[in-house]
């Protein structure tokens, strides 16, 4: 039988199985009972799908080309098809997808000391969280960490800002910055006063190679836990004369320049 076949149609916002889903896809998007993410849009999903994870339901609206359901039918076992009034139900988006997804999360891995890391400490906006996590993937980072009271990385804000790069990176959360410390990377803090010109450190090649970045409270910065005696503090060259760079900005900089420098060596 055709998978088509099997797409099940739900019309009604009092069906179980769709008040359940409507329960937590619209708070964080994260079951985390079941261990479950919710996915919007075609580019999170195909993101999703190109680095093997698994879908455990695909959803589609009634007026969804039948070419994108043909070309995801194989991926679920489980295919609904609902109004867009239902979609936008679901949906914490202004404008609702024409598909979306329940996957299973990636398994969390362990702390690997061999990894070129990010480490975002407790930062609070989930737009600069999802867009170093971008850059970290797109300069080939492999491994993303959070300190405690730092944006939940799994949640809809952060998802959407990094446009995929979530299923790129090992991702760990909630470390303490003394479990991060103790590993035998060498830490770098990014701070706007104090420390060492990236662009000299660059020029030198001393940035080490792996590495840990530190990125902090948007605010604050770092936290006043790390040990500063055995890390490395650096800076970015403004001379323009701005007080400090979005924390976003500042990542890619540093993210781009450590790349640039690996490859070099």
């Amino acid at each position: 039988m055709n998978s088509l076949n099997m797409v099940e149609k739900i019309t009604s916002k009092q069906n179980a199985w769709y008040k359940s889903l409507r329960e937590w896809s619209q708070t964080t998007g994260v079951h985390k009972d079941k261990n479950l993410l919710w996915l919007e849009g075609d580019h999170l999903c195909e993101a999703a799908r190109q680095k093997g994870l698994k879908f455990h339901t695909l959803v589609f609206t009634d007026d969804c080309p039948s070419s994108i359901l043909e070309n995801w039918s194989n991926q679920a076992d489980k295919l609904v098809q609902i109004p867009t009034f239902l979609m936008e139900g679901l949906s914490s988006l202004h404008s609702s997808p024409l598909m979306a997804a329940v996957i299973e999360m990636p398994t969390k891995p362990l702390l690997d000391s061999g990894l070129s890391t990010v480490v975002l400490d407790q930062m609070q906006d989930p737009g600069n969280a999802g867009s170093i996590m971008r850059s970290a993937a797109a300069f080939g980072f492999k491994q993303i960490i959070t300190t405690p009271n730092t944006v939940g990385l799994w949640t809809h804000k952060v998802v959407r800002a990094a446009m995929g790069a979530h299923f790129a990176l090992g991702i760990l959360e909630g470390l303490e910055v003394a479990e991060i410390q103790v590993s035998s990377l060498p830490i770098v803090l990014t701070s706007s006063h104090h420390g060492s010109f990236l662009d000299e450190l660059v020029a030198s090649s001393q940035l080490p190679s792996p590495l840990a970045w530190i990125f902090g409270h948007e605010g604050r910065g770092h936290s006043a836990q790390w040990s500063e005696a055995n890390c490395q503090a650096v800076r970015i060259r403004q001379p323009g004369g701005e007080e400090s760079l979005n924390v976003a900005a500042a990542a890619a900089i540093c993210l781009h320049a450590s790349s640039m420098l690996a490859i070099k060596t």
